[in-house]
């Protein structure tokens, strides 16, 4: 690489002009042997135009920025392949390298940048090792491949990676040599490695907290003291240490030095988050009626990361429904109970229901164990006791039952407030077991979206739903209200009124929920501005008398069109819909308000 204060005649030329307060300068870019796609890179790089376009800048700083161009500039050849090129900045007709900083004109008028890309070079030798077993050099970094130091790097850090995989954590490159043969436009690459011996997992060192107990961060972290280094451990340490919410900052970071033992300690470092906390959200739809929540939260009951939360509301305020809904639930959690990974989950809550075809009141007591199975994968499982009482179209009645509750969710959504790809699955089982004289049995329920962008930018997305729902055992007039399904409303057929179907009983002149569900539900949902999205979409749900539904089950459907403002912690949702049904079209007009995706 040469730096030289004349060039001949290029072949392109680009003026890019800017004005200050200060100076006016024209900044030209002058580029020979290369492809739109450098020129707009070099463009891309150029300090003085920058400055020119955010800052004010004198004299002085335009000539500290050409100068430090020349090493911006020879980053983007290199990165390109051309080790061979001449660069050429002019001030005013002055090579920039040759100006004193701190002796600067008064103005400067023009910056001139002369760049001769040349030919790009290839890889002459491409050397890297030792290289941990079984593992090769990137397929890009071969002797006669296109010679690019994004390539070199990349042959590093798989180098490395590798090493760090099985227990070498302080692998590193100790020596390198690079070469460019001009005359033969190539590039001799030879890099020596040194593994480093395998190393162990030493102590966790905490520091930064106060409330939290260091052997808690420890048990929450999960780093498998004495086993062999994986980098991957420390990456799953910080994510357990996160997810308890008590931290508003973590960071783990490996000591600069092994111990004489073979071990690494790993210094954690968190920062943590205020104890308490509470927030309140609603919703308001002109079937169902407003819907209002609360919740008070407490991130550290105990000293060891606990989580305590009250939460209540109250749904059905001035709607369709014949009365109001209220729960309330507190809910205790305590991280790392029996791995790190397996936290302690007991819940208490207490709910009425003042349906369009019942009414009930409701307690239920469960506890149980959450595990993280993986980043991606969540399970539950616990045991408890629930009672009901009801009043439904067959009359009044009770039930007590033990219930061991299982529930799953596996989610590989790019984002689950406002997704555009990947897809959710949900799914749970409830059985049930009477202590009085009523049935037992089994509830399931799953729950399926998908989601894929489409077209121009990626702005459109499609999105899918799929809600199935079982209740195995008892029959309408046995089953527990609560167990039973409705549809009708948000959350399963918009554009119709909050459970609405059901199973009619004309010999009791009323509707009784259904043993099985089946919802679908379809969203296009298209962006027209960075925070503005239009939605079309189509509702359908079936209940039916029995454990699975039949032909012969009802089914209604909804359609409408909505609104989606981003607000960037989730859009506020708009959703006007109506009936789909070929008898019932348009006759009604429903409006959903809330935040969030419907789905």
């Amino acid at each position: 690489m040469r730096i030289r204060s004349r060039l001949a005649p290029l072949t392109t030329g680009l003026a890019l002009l800017g004005a200050t307060a200060l100076s006016a300068a024209d900044i030209r870019l002058d580029v020979e042997g290369a492809g739109e796609g450098l020129r707009d890179d070099l463009r891309a790089a150029l300090l003085t135009r920058e400055i020119m376009r955010t800052d004010d800048p004198g004299a002085q700083d335009l000539v500290a920025a050409a100068q430090a161009d020349y090493q911006r500039i020879l980053t983007v050849l290199y990165d390109a392949g051309f080790f061979g090129a001449s660069v050429s900045i002019e001030v005013d007709g002055a090579e920039a390298a040759e100006l004193s900083p701190v002796a600067a004109p008064e103005a400067v008028e023009t910056v001139v940048y002369r760049v001769r890309a040349a030919q790009r070079f290839s890889f002459g030798r491409a050397d890297i090792g030792p290289l941990a077993a079984g593992t090769a050099p990137p397929e890009a970094f071969r002797s006669g491949r296109a010679a690019r130091t994004e390539r070199i790097q990349a042959a590093i850090d798989g180098a490395i990676t590798d090493w760090r995989a099985i227990g070498h954590a302080k692998a590193r490159i100790a020596r390198e040599r690079i070469v460019a043969r001009h005359s033969e436009r190539r590039l001799d690459v030879t890099l020596d490695v040194a593994p480093g011996p395998r190393l162990r997992f030493g102590t966790l060192q905490v520091t930064g907290n106060s409330d939290v107990r260091t052997s808690r961060i420890r048990a929450i972290a999960g780093l498998p003291e004495g086993a062999v280094f994986e980098p991957g451990e420390v990456e799953r340490a910080t994510q357990r240490l996160r997810r308890t919410e008590a931290f508003s900052a973590v960071a783990l970071r490996e000591a600069e030095t092994p111990g004489e033992d073979g071990t690494l300690d790993i210094a954690a470092t968190v920062q943590e988050a205020p104890q308490r906390r509470f927030g309140f959200g609603a919703e308001v739809s002109s079937v169902e009626g407003a819907a209002l929540s609360a919740y008070w939260l407490h991130r550290n009951l105990l000293g060891g990361a606990e989580r305590l939360r009250i939460a209540g509301d109250v749904s059905g305020i001035d709607g369709g429904a014949e009365g109001l809904d209220y729960r309330l639930r507190t809910e205790f959690r305590r991280p790392a109970t029996i791995d790190s990974d397996t936290d302690l989950r007991a819940h208490l809550e207490f709910e009425s229901l003042g349906e369009p075809n019942f009414d009930s009141d409701s307690a239920e007591a469960v506890v149980g164990f959450d595990r993280v199975v993986s980043e991606r994968l969540d399970v539950f499982a616990g045991a408890g006791l629930r009672y009901e009482e009801s009043e439904t179209v067959f009359g009044t009645e009770g039930h007590t039952q033990v219930i061991l509750p299982v529930d799953a969710t596996y989610d590989r959504r790019d984002d689950p407030v406002d997704p555009t790809a990947g897809y959710y699955l949900g799914g749970t089982a409830l059985p049930f077991a009477a202590l009085d004289d009523g049935a037992s049995g089994l509830r399931l329920t799953a729950d399926a979206r998908a989601y894929r962008a489409v077209g121009f930018d990626d702005r459109i997305v499609l999105a899918g739903r799929l809600q199935l729902g079982s209740v195995l055992g008892p029959d309408l007039r046995e089953a527990a209200a609560e167990d039973l399904f409705f549809s009708g409303g948000g959350g399963t057929v918009r554009g119709q009124d909050y459970q609405s179907l059901g199973i009619d009983v004309p010999a009791l002149d009323g509707i009784s929920g259904g043993r099985s569900f089946v919802g679908l539900s379809a969203e296009v949902r298209a962006r027209v501005t960075d925070r503005i999205s239009l939605v079309g979409f189509y509702d359908r749900g079936t209940i039916g008398r029995d454990a699975f539904p039949d032909a012969d089950s009802p089914s209604h459907a909804g359609a409408g069109v909505g609104v989606r403002y981003d607000t960037g912690f989730g859009p506020i949702r708009l959703d006007v819909a109506t009936q789909a049904d070929s008898d019932t079209s348009g006759e009604d007009i429903f409006f959903y308000v809330g935040i969030g995706q419907a789905f």
